[in-house]
């Protein structure tokens, strides 16, 4: 199976967004919990960030 790199991917996890951000993990749970986070995508439980407008 392919592993796509952190850089081209769409949809990032906490983890990996705070692999690529440099950024916490507890820091983007605190950003992304605010009601106007526009670069946060709420799978059920599970939040994904959105690379792009993250950037």
């Amino acid at each position: 199976m392919k592993t796509i790199p952190i850089w081209e991917k769409a949809n990032l996890t906490l983890e990996e967004a705070a692999a690529y951000s440099g950024i916490g993990i507890n820091k983007l749970r605190e950003l992304t919990n605010e009601k106007n986070c526009d670069f946060v995508l709420w799978v059920g439980n599970k939040r994904l960030i959105k690379r792009r407008k993250f950037d």
